[in-house]
């Protein structure tokens, strides 16, 4: 009897995973949003959770500003680089804002080597600029541990991960933007009044990076 219920339930599952599957970048999340777009956007911000909550946070910014948000919450780089083109580059944009790499460090699809996360960041600087478009990186923010994650040395890695980025933006001549440096706090995390959760920043949090956004665009 148990046999049959395990099996009647796998019946059900696999092929609603199997499904989810076949669309693991997400590319339908902002399908329907991509083909409304009617204007030259100044910017597309391309990243996870943090950009995902930022228009919902200050939409006059992304308003003001011709900003494009294309964030998905617990999204890696590998799945970012996936819609890469969909998302991005079909959008025209002047700038594409990258902000990546926390859900690497937090192993959110098992464990991936900081070097890998690195280069997918590359390979989205590599293709925005083969289609014109002027990357923008971004440091990852502080954190000092995820609460949905029992990955260990967090801030190391970051801070890990943020120098090679900032190198990177350096020796190509593209523009780098450290919310880590503004944000952190002694534990190289961030604290309540920046993030509640210790991730997502608050609307005090989110208001530190558009000024420095903005200060790196214009």
């Amino acid at each position: 009897m148990k046999k049959l219920i395990i099996l009647f339930i796998g019946a059900i599952l696999f092929p609603a995973l199997m499904y989810a599957n076949n669309d693991w970048a997400n590319y339908q999340r902002y399908a329907a949003d991509n083909a409304k777009v009617d204007f030259k956007p100044k910017a597309v911000l391309m990243g996870d959770s943090i950009t995902d909550g930022w228009p919902g946070a200050d939409r006059d910014f992304f308003t003001y500003n011709k900003f494009v948000g294309r964030g998905i919450s617990g999204q890696v780089t590998g799945q970012m680089l996936l819609r890469f083109r969909q998302d991005v580059v079909d959008l025209h944009p002047e700038y594409v804002v990258i902000l990546a790499g926390t859900n690497d460090v937090a192993g959110n699809y098992g464990e991936i080597d900081l070097e890998k996360t690195f280069g997918n960041i590359v390979s989205m600087c590599e293709i925005a600029k083969a289609n014109k478009i002027k990357p923008v990186l971004c440091s990852i923010l502080p954190a000092s541990k995820f609460g949905w994650s029992g990955a260990t040395q967090v801030p190391e890695k970051i801070m890990m991960l943020n120098g090679w980025i900032k190198e990177y933006a350096k020796a190509n001549k593209i523009k780098y933007v450290d919310y880590h440096s503004a944000m952190k706090n002694e534990q190289n995390g961030l604290s309540a009044d920046l993030a509640a959760d210790g991730v997502h920043p608050t609307k005090e949090g989110y208001s530190i990076m558009e000024e420095l956004l903005l200060k790196a665009i214009k």
